[in-house]
């Protein structure tokens, strides 16, 4: 048993701090630098600022292979929003910025192959593409991670997804549970607390088996999701809300499905 509901209501952001937001576009837009980012059009990026600030869940990868990155932005807009307006300020006008320790440079050649179709946003491709480009640079590799997560070319690492939360998002702790072969209710109990805790969560899944109507017929580790909350474990079913791919959803398995599909979380608290 698999269902899928795609959920339409989103949080509201808080009026105060939406004003807050408004000011720091309108500032971005009244910036008399010249853009760094060329190609990009400084009008189209504080619009679809100001749209994501509004609705987090339009954070979209699109064509290309960010679903981790995604899925910490779209925390970082859900939860930081002036935090989100700053970082893409001072990428497009100063061509980098500040994470927890460190500073995150956009290179010369990612800004001039920002061209053409970018298969997503304009906001969202300078973000995800800048994280993206760096992200095997920042975080070495876990050593201690199963080979299967280790040894798979393009996709983001769980330790990856830890570096992200603790720069990006600035929180203290950043933890990875793996849920296979037999740790996925506890990794998904861990979640859940960790959310109600004020905190965030992701899922390592087999997109094709968890999100599609076509299961592999060798489920691998293959998609980050966000994992939102109103999370339900009960003996026939397990329920849990998620954002991925531009949607929030719900969606509702058997035991043996989830246990087959998903292989690791990481949760972080500030």
């Amino acid at each position: 048993m698999l269902t899928r509901q795609v959920l339409t209501e989103i949080e509201p952001i808080a009026p105060d701090l939406l004003n807050q937001v408004e000011a720091k576009i309108a500032e971005f837009e009244a910036a008399v630098t010249p853009g760094i980012w060329t190609l990009l059009n400084k009008a189209t990026l504080a619009k679809e600022m100001r749209d994501r600030v509004r609705n987090p869940y339009l954070i979209c990868q699109g064509g290309q292979p960010f679903c981790g990155p995604a899925a910490v932005l779209f925390e970082l807009v859900r939860k930081q929003p002036l935090r989100y307006v700053e970082i893409c300020s001072y990428l497009y006008l100063l061509g980098g910025f500040h994470t927890a320790s460190r500073y995150i440079p956009s290179s010369d050649d990612l800004r001039r192959a920002t061209q053409g179709d970018l298969r997503m946003g304009q906001a969202d491709w300078m973000v995800l593409s800048t994280f993206r480009d760096m992200e095997n640079v920042l975080f070495p590799v876990e050593p201690n991670a199963p080979d299967l997560i280790r040894n798979l070319a393009g996709m983001t690492k769980s330790w990856e997804m830890c570096g992200w939360i603790r720069e990006i998002l600035g929180y203290k702790t950043a933890e990875c549970t793996y849920a296979f072969p037999a740790n996925d209710i506890q990794a998904l109990k861990k979640a859940d607390a960790i959310i109600r805790q004020g905190g965030v969560a992701f899922a390592l899944i087999t997109a094709e088996g968890m999100l599609t109507d076509k299961p592999p017929r060798l489920p691998l580790p293959t998609h980050w999701i966000g994992l939102v909350g109103n999370i339900s474990i009960q003996p026939a079913a397990i329920e849990f809300d998620i954002y991925t791919w531009s949607k929030k959803m719900r969606l509702q398995m058997d035991h043996t499905s989830f246990k087959k599909y998903l292989w690791a979380v990481v949760t972080g608290l500030p």
